[in-house]
């Protein structure tokens, strides 16, 4: 049974379905941080047009919330990061994935899992948008600049007002 959850933001709601069948820790972990509150007024602190929308780590001010310890890497060749999947952001250890999360705004097959060397294991697809895609394109249109070490951040915060399980 796959569980949804809705992303309340300030500029729209976004609907996505989770896929607990392809990517069962991420799930966990993902819905985990939903049930704490943990998104609450944090921001989508970055935003690339024509490739995605991030957030789950930071508040208005850039300040990185603490996290619970990092996750396996769940990324497969069978769950691509297509338009409107939602995908764990992480650094360049493979299995350092924590809250922080994506919407992929085009169809980005450079980040699907190839091998499993560092470069090539991808990021883990964990669900999808189902309804609130003018939400996502509508973000990943925002003016961004600098702020402080960090690039293509949204010069207007566009903050993640709640994500709570649907219904």
């Amino acid at each position: 049974m796959s569980e949804s959850v809705t992303i309340e933001t300030s500029m729209g709601t976004i609907q996505a379905e989770l896929w607990d069948d392809k990517a069962p820790e991420t799930v966990v972990n993902f819905l985990k941080y939903v049930d704490e509150g943990f998104f609450d007024g944090l921001i989508f602190h970055r935003v690339i047009e024509a490739f995605m929308i991030q957030g789950g780590g930071m508040d208005a001010d850039m300040k990185v919330h603490k996290t619970h310890p990092p996750i396996r890497n769940e990324a497969s060749a069978d769950v691509p990061n297509n338009r409107g999947t939602l995908a764990m952001a992480r650094t360049n250890d493979v299995d350092s994935a924590t809250a922080q999360f994506f919407v992929n705004l085009v169809d980005n097959a450079f980040l699907n899992h190839r091998d499993k060397t560092s470069p090539g294991f991808g990021y883990c697809a964990f669900g999808e948008v189902t309804d609130g895609m003018d939400t996502v394109d509508a973000i990943g249109k925002v003016a961004t600049g600098s702020k402080g070490y960090h690039d293509d951040v949204p010069v207007e915060p566009v903050t993640i007002v709640s994500i709570r399980r649907a219904d």
